[in-house]
């Protein structure tokens, strides 16, 4: 969807939830603090490896930057818990970020103080400052009211372009924006809350979910929201292996969260009471190791001896799930079909992957490893929206008002 699309169809989302798009502002001449999300992996010798979060944020800079805006960026990278470490420093993505834009980001060596202060205030329209790591200090993730003032300090508007973050109360995330009066969302920002509502509010039907993952308690409260709405959900990964082992199947060595059965087992007659097509696992590749070093065969529900483990859904099971996908006029995928970071097992979740894509249906994508996923078997193009918010789209499919959000609300 093109950027002016989705801020059009944005607008009418932003106004029934009270807040406004950066271009509901004038920008010109005054400093924009924005929260991005610049989490970006690294590799050993610091360089980004996946610039995703930066070039969805383009869009955003862009246009405050053509607006004349005084542009202040702000991030986290990492965790270090509370303390500066040259590891987790903002500066190759400075760079990177530099390159894209093809003009200078200054970094200071804070995001408060008087390095800070002084380069955003000699800013000149069209210029960029991205701050040093957010979380080089503990209030940021403590939500002080302090760090939030020597922040917003720094800039006249306060933009949120950072969904990936919007469910944490953070200083920058829900501080910054209570202390700015001229607030709003960012294009990147905009355009998740368009595609995961849809999901909300009366999505075309059938509507199937397709999750997928390590455990199930990682994923009971979207579950529970999904079966107010959809009319298929589709297990795979080793979440699939707690529910099949809840149905007295025995999973072998299989992962099997054996503290949540019983709640597997409620989750499996609230979909029937529900008349939704809960469909688990039939068949399974099974393995002795998970690191690709040892034969895989493939095994029936009941059938994975001692000593072996599911590491990826069966062929017969692909089919099925091929099916209702093909058939889906509304699809969310959260969660890989197995191991799909090793070749020999990643056959399941590539299926799910490209059935998505070829399906017509609206598709959002949310997730880490499901956008890696996404991006591994090629068919990212092809789906209506991948999120950069993992945390964040599960939470906002669960029907949680997200910090980050509620804070852009206007009176």
């Amino acid at each position: 969807m093109s950027v002016e699309k989705t801020a059009m169809v944005a607008k009418a989302v932003a106004t029934s939830k009270r807040f406004k798009l950066i271009s509901d502002l004038d920008v010109e001449g005054r400093r924009v603090f924005v929260r991005v999300d610049f989490n970006v992996p690294m590799d050993d010798d610091r360089r980004i490896t996946d610039d995703s979060r930066i070039q969805g944020t383009l869009p955003t800079i862009r246009a405050l930057r053509e607006g004349g805006a005084r542009i202040v960026l702000a991030s986290h990278l990492g965790r270090p818990k509370g303390k500066p470490k040259p590891e987790f420093s903002l500066e190759p993505v400075a760079s990177h970020l530099a390159g894209l834009l093809n003009q200078d980001v200054m970094l200071p060596d804070d995001c408060i103080g008087d390095a800070p202060r002084k380069l955003t205030q000699d800013l000149r329209e069209g210029q960029i400052v991205l701050l040093e790591n957010l979380r080089f200090h503990p209030e940021e993730e403590a939500g002080d009211e302090l760090f939030a003032r020597q922040l917003a300090s720094l800039a006249d508007i306060y933009v949120n372009d950072a969904f990936g973050t919007a469910h944490r109360a953070h200083a920058s995330v829900s501080g910054v924006p209570k202390l700015l009066s001229d607030k709003a969302a960012g294009l990147l920002m905009a355009a998740e809350i368009e595609h995961l509502s849809r999901l909300l509010n009366n999505p075309p039907a059938p509507y199937v979910a397709v999750l997928g993952g390590a455990k199930v308690s990682d994923k009971i409260a979207v579950i529970e929201s999904l079966l107010l709405r959809v009319n298929c959900v589709l297990v795979g990964g080793a979440m699939a292996y707690t529910l099949l082992a809840a149905q007295g199947f025995d999973m072998g060595d299989s992962l099997v969260e054996l503290d949540k059965l019983e709640i597997a087992q409620r989750l499996l007659r609230k979909a029937e009471a529900r008349g939704v097509t809960f469909l688990l696992p039939e068949d399974h590749i099974i393995s002795e190791s998970i690191d690709g070093s040892s034969s895989t065969q493939v095994v029936q529900n009941g059938e994975i001896p001692k000593g072996f483990r599911g590491v990826d859904i069966g062929p017969a099971t692909i089919r099925t799930f091929q099916d209702q996908i093909h058939g889906a006029k509304t699809v969310f995928w959260n969660g890989p079909m197995g191991i799909f970071e090793v070749d020999m097992f990643a056959k399941g979740t590539t299926a799910v992957a490209q059935a998505i894509a070829h399906s017509g249906a609206h598709s959002v994508v949310g997730g880490g490893d499901s956008v890696a996923a996404v991006r591994k078997a090629g068919v990212a193009p092809f789906i209506s929206h991948i999120s950069t918010g993992g945390g964040a789209s599960l939470e906002f499919i669960e029907g949680v008002e997200l910090p980050g959000i509620v804070a852009l609300y206007t009176r």
